[in-house]
């Protein structure tokens, strides 16, 4: 479908008449095709064997995008809407396979902007393997929404042998990360506030199944999550919450991007609590510290993965400072900015 700058979403778009039906079968279903999708039914319909040759479990997950700009320096909204949803459903081991997306588009929108956010849908989940199966769409009058917002589900099948969760966590382990901390939520607050850093900011949105599929092969890997909302330190408190355990994080060995500690530097906020698209935080054995490192090194999205801190028998999440002293590593009252994702 070839759209003109003067072409947007207009009410008709939600209608279900003959508007809709050109939307749906001109842009999604050429973006999206394959055998699910294109029997055109109100669901789709997933032969159990497809999944139970991968694994003996579902994984299930859902989220709900509404970032805002939805165009950034490193992806969109559509992009982030696969990354997130696709990441979700791997964090536990499995092997995504398929999404739903549903759109709310706000009347006016550029039909051109939904073709580039709904292209880059359709390219992210190709390179991750997966699907888009199922979907929905619905249209808002002006001021109703911002622009665009995505829901993605996402479903995935866990290997047998494969055990992960934070209610594995022991004391002695270790945390490691995957790369460097707080590039997406720094990179929209750049954006949000005029910083001036686009040439040095990009956000880390990313699907991460490349880099979690070696992991599966690792002994002692205990659990492993991405680092989104709240960023790292949501993520520790989680794990001391499930675990009964405390972690104990070095500040001296956090992996920071120079911008991202210019941003946070100048604005009195920490990295630690930044929002990521496209970084893990892994706990595992000690004996497994270094074949974790090795293969998340191995590959680029973890060409900057570290070791930061241990988990301890003391029921608190701290940071160490460089200098010796500790304080209490407490979850934020809110982000930096709303609508990150």
């Amino acid at each position: 479908m070839a759209f003109t700058e003067k072409d947007v979403v207009t009410m008709a778009h939600g209608s279900g008449g003959q508007a809709m039906q050109l939307l749906i079968e001109q842009l999604f279903l050429q973006a999206f095709a394959n055998p699910a999708l294109n029997e055109r039914e109100d669901q789709a319909r997933i032969p159990l064997s497809l999944l139970t040759s991968v694994g003996d479990r579902l994984a299930f997950s859902t989220d709900s995008y509404v970032i805002d700009p939805i165009f950034f320096p490193g992806g969109n909204i559509g992009k982030l809407a696969v990354c997130g949803t696709v990441n979700d459903v791997a964090v536990s081991g499995a092997v995504p396979q398929y999404l739903s997306c549903g759109f709310i588009l706000e009347e006016g929108l550029p039909l051109q902007q939904l073709e580039q956010i709904v292209k880059s849908m359709a390219d992210t989940a190709a390179a991750a393997g997966v699907e888009i199966v199922t979907g929905d769409t619905k249209v808002v009058q002006r001021g109703a929404a911002d622009k665009v917002f995505i829901n993605t589900a996402g479903i995935g099948a866990i290997p047998s042998t494969i055990k992960w969760g934070a209610q594995h966590i022991r004391s002695g382990d270790r945390i490691l990360v995957s790369g460097t901390l707080g590039d997406h939520g720094a990179t929209i607050l750049n954006l949000r506030e005029n910083l001036g850093l686009e040439a040095e900011l990009t956000s880390d949105c990313a699907v991460l199944t490349p880099l979690i599929a070696p992991l599966r092969d690792i002994h002692g890997v205990r659990a492993l999550r991405d680092a989104t909302r709240g960023g790292v330190t949501a993520i520790l408190h989680e794990f001391a919450a499930a675990s009964g355990c405390g972690m104990s994080i070095n500040e001296g060995d956090l992996p920071v991007n120079p911008a991202v500690r210019g941003v946070c530097e100048l604005l009195g906020l920490e990295p630690l609590n930044f929002a990521n698209e496209g970084k893990l935080v892994i706990v595992v054995a000690p004996e497994a510290e270094q074949a974790t490192l090795a293969a998340l090194r191995a590959h680029p999205l973890g060409k900057d993965a570290a070791v930061i801190g241990t988990v301890t028998d003391t029921a608190r999440v701290q940071l160490k400072g460089i200098f010796g002293a500790s304080r209490l590593l407490d979850l934020p009252h809110s982000e930096p900015l709303p609508r990150i994702c």
